[in-house]
């Protein structure tokens, strides 16, 4: 926490503007579907048994971990590490942004919004039993601000101050005028302990367990291998209603498989309890098993209503050879997915169009009246088909090699300046065009090998690299690629967040997720009005005018999505009638059977 000189706080206190009404939670624009005195929430069982283990494999299929810190840039952090640490409050998975008391009893947004002030429980405890106090509040915030992840201090920035204002009240200020987010980023930050960090050096990768205020503590764990999260009994918030029918599990164990092969087999085996499967071959072939057959493993698809995410091939304009627009489109007519989709997919996937896909910010035709009042003041600066339809990536015939789309791709490269010198092509510098793909896992090889087959065809050098998954994330921090295959989700309400994997400042700090390097006034422009959207109406023409502006400028090459989970599961498991809009609902609201538990036959 940075205090206040003396000389200043006399004028401080005079100049504190006056406070609204103190809320139970807080949402971007005002609305709250959860009353003061509520219960719980509407998707959960408020008397579901607690007990059991979950063993699954983390959905973010990350195949190792080397640290538990997960607010710094050096290391591979663990996932779920977020079991461990409470936060202000916490997010309503049935709304599109709304958070509710947890650590913070209240809210109190100034009408000016330039701060809020939170009042904090006083029965708030870390697991080793001491309290939490606006103290750890604040340390935490200076600690995150100075020394974390960048991807985190950008979407911060314009924090300008966290105050304790008595042990249990806490003040956070903004600066600027786009901060309608800010209270909900601030809201949702970890809570870390002021006493142990002041032994611990924040700034270094550990395993050492840390301490946190959570559900959850770290049991055992083998680097890279698994880790276990096991329940706190003990744990001071379990009956809140933010957390009441949560947390069902007394261990959640994440497994780290290297091999596919490997991960559906323990599945199988009885190893795992749960997997949601993220390969459309597997989930078409690899479970025509007995168990199946009989329902002991039980396949099915739950529907996900949250942005599909950007997920692509992402090229990496820092380097020459992609900063020509024209070279990037051809790139994007080389790739075939009708033919990907028919014969490696399983006709299991939409091809992404939108940076908003799945959302109702994504574009669609041409410029709304709404849209245009909105890229009219940049025009000059604009590439015309932003006005016109907008872009969506080419249909093949599903040859596999669309020589009409090839044939394009080589018009294009040509009038970049690159000119074929026997099977290769070459700029006037006698440079050579070439991509190195990674691959970080096996079943990536087979829907890249085609693409690369298309890219030779035109003369480009392109080539696949297997390397080791932490190596692969080093390099992506310092953005040392050519091109990488990343999904990025955001919420339902994206504002400050897109400054991270979108905004100029982002494009060249260390580790942000800004793989491109678009570095766009234009684009900074439309994100800080995002921001500021005072209504969703506003937000939503405002984001399909940036889906325009960035699916113009050719930044990826879109691949896939589908708007479920595929999950694979023993019948052990029960869950509330009602799922969340906006979240899979596993891991916090589902629970063991404990009579199918000790009488279902695994294996097959």
């Amino acid at each position: 926490m940075r205090y206040l000189a003396p000389a200043f706080l006399t004028l401080a206190f005079l100049v504190t503007p006056a406070l609204a009404e103190p809320r139970q939670g807080l949402s971007a624009f005002g609305d709250l579907k959860y009353p003061p005195d509520f219960k719980h929430f509407d998707y959960v069982n408020p008397d579901a048994p607690k007990g059991g283990r979950l063993a699954s494999r983390g959905t973010l299929a990350i195949d190792t971990f080397d640290s538990f810190n997960n607010y710094i840039l050096k290391g591979n952090p663990a996932q779920n590490l977020e079991l461990l640490f409470d936060t202000l409050m916490v997010r309503a998975n049935d709304e599109p942004d709304a958070v509710y008391g947890l650590v913070a009893k209240s809210a109190d947004l100034a009408p000016d919004k330039k701060s809020v002030t939170f009042q904090l429980r006083e029965e708030a405890r870390f697991s080793d039993g001491s309290k939490l106090t606006a103290e750890d509040v604040c340390d935490t915030f200076r600690l995150i601000s100075t020394e974390g992840n960048e991807r985190i201090r950008i979407v911060i920035r314009d924090v300008e101050k966290c105050e304790v204002l008595s042990p249990y009240e806490v003040r956070y200020s903004f600066k600027g005028e786009n901060t309608r987010d800010l209270p909900l980023m601030v809201a949702e930050l970890p809570i870390l302990s002021k006493a142990y960090y002041a032994k611990v050096d924040f700034t270094k990768s550990t395993l050492d367990p840390p301490l946190g205020s959570g559900p959850y503590k770290i049991g055992d764990y083998k680097q890279g291998e698994y880790v276990s999260y096991r329940r706190r009994p003990d744990y001071w918030a379990a009956d809140l209603p933010v957390n009441k029918g949560r947390y069902n599990f007394d261990e959640i164990r994440l497994e780290y498989f290297k091999d596919r092969t490997a991960l559906v087999e323990a599945l199988k085996a009885g190893v795992l309890d749960l997997h949601e499967e993220m390969t459309s071959r597997d989930w078409a072939t690899a479970y025509n098993t007995k168990s199946v057959a009989e329902g002991r493993l039980i396949k099915e698809v739950l529907p996900d209503g949250t942005p599909s995410g950007a997920q692509g091939f992402y090229l990496n304009m820092r380097r020459d050879k992609f900063k020509d627009i024209r070279v990037r489109k051809a790139l994007d007519l080389a790739f075939d997915f009708e033919w990907t989709n028919a014969n490696l997919f399983y006709g299991s996937y939409k091809r992404t169009a939108s940076f908003f896909e799945n959302s109702p910010l994504k574009a669609e035709g041409k410029p709304s009246p709404e849209e245009l009042k909105i890229l009219e003041p940049f025009r000059k600066d604009l590439r015309p088909e932003v006005f016109d339809e907008v872009y969506v990536p080419p249909v093949s015939d599903g040859s596999g090699q669309d020589r009409k789309l090839l044939r394009q791709a080589a018009q294009l490269l040509t009038e970049a300046g690159w000119t074929r010198k026997g099977t290769e092509l070459e700029n006037a510098k006698g440079e050579k065009l070439t991509i190195e793909f990674f691959i970080d896992d096996p079943a990536s090889e087979r829907f890249i090998a085609p693409f690369v087959k298309n890219l030779k065809l035109l003369g480009i050098g392109a080539t696949m690299r297997n390397i080791d998954p932490a190596q692969l994330e080093e390099r992506m921090k310092d953005f040392d690629f050519d091109i990488e295959m990343v999904r990025l989700v955001g919420g339902q309400t994206p504002g400050v967040e897109l400054r991270g994997s979108l905004g100029s400042e982002s494009a060249n700090a260390k580790g942000s997720y800004n793989l491109s390097g678009i570095a766009s006034p234009v684009v900074d422009a439309l994100i800080d009005k995002m921001i500021a959207a005072q209504s969703r109406e506003e937000l939503l023409f405002t984001g399909r005018a940036l889906d325009r502006v960035l699916r113009a400028e050719h930044i990826w090459i879109p691949q896939w999505s589908k708007a479920s989970h595929w999950i694979v599961r023993w019948d052990i498991f029960e869950r509330p009638k009602i799922k969340p809009d906006y979240d899979r609902g596993i891991l916090d609201t589902w629970w063991i059977n404990a009579d199918k538990a000790k009488t279902l036959k695994r294996g097959n």
